[in-house]
């Protein structure tokens, strides 16, 4: 894929967002995780740092 990605679904904690980020493609332009944000799986501070 040579477009951004916006990853979707699936997305419940951060692990899952490690395993984005270590894709090394450099083309994620963002992640949906709402549900996961809205629930506590994922903490929103944790995740931006993690992702910067």
């Amino acid at each position: 894929v040579s477009v951004p990605v916006i990853a979707s679904g699936g997305v419940s904690s951060l692990e899952d967002l490690e395993a984005l980020k270590a894709t090394g493609t450099g083309l994620l332009e963002g992640v949906i995780s709402g549900r996961a944000l809205y629930d506590g799986r994922i903490d929103l501070a944790a995740a931006v740092e993690l992702l910067n």
